[in-house]
């Protein structure tokens, strides 16, 4: 599977793509019918200490998938965006498989 990653407000990391590929390599061994993904990092100024955003849009056959999440930290915001996925995931296989 492709990865491609965006920055917003963001200066570019080896350590948050390195996360996101480990991740997104199991997605794409238990999912094999996925083709690319499109990462999303962005910064936003908010008053609490949330702002730390990760969206992943994936290609698949059928609709594209997408999850966002607004954390304290771009490891947590990545973890729950991806298991977002998995479970968008899994319902598509599961309408797939039927």
């Amino acid at each position: 599977m492709k990865t491609i990653f965006e920055y917003d407000n963001v200066s570019a990391s080896e350590r948050l793509e390195s996360i996101v590929n480990e991740r997104l390599e199991f997605l794409s061994t238990k999912y094999p019918f996925l083709i690319r993904g499109d990462v999303f990092f962005k910064r936003e100024n908010k008053s609490d200490d949330t702002g730390f955003v990760c969206g992943i849009r994936l290609s698949a056959p059928g609709p594209r998938l997408y999850a966002s999440s607004d954390k304290t930290n771009f490891e947590d915001a990545v973890r729950e965006t991806v298991r977002d996925l998995g479970d968008q995931l899994e319902r598509r296989k599961a309408k797939m498989s039927s």
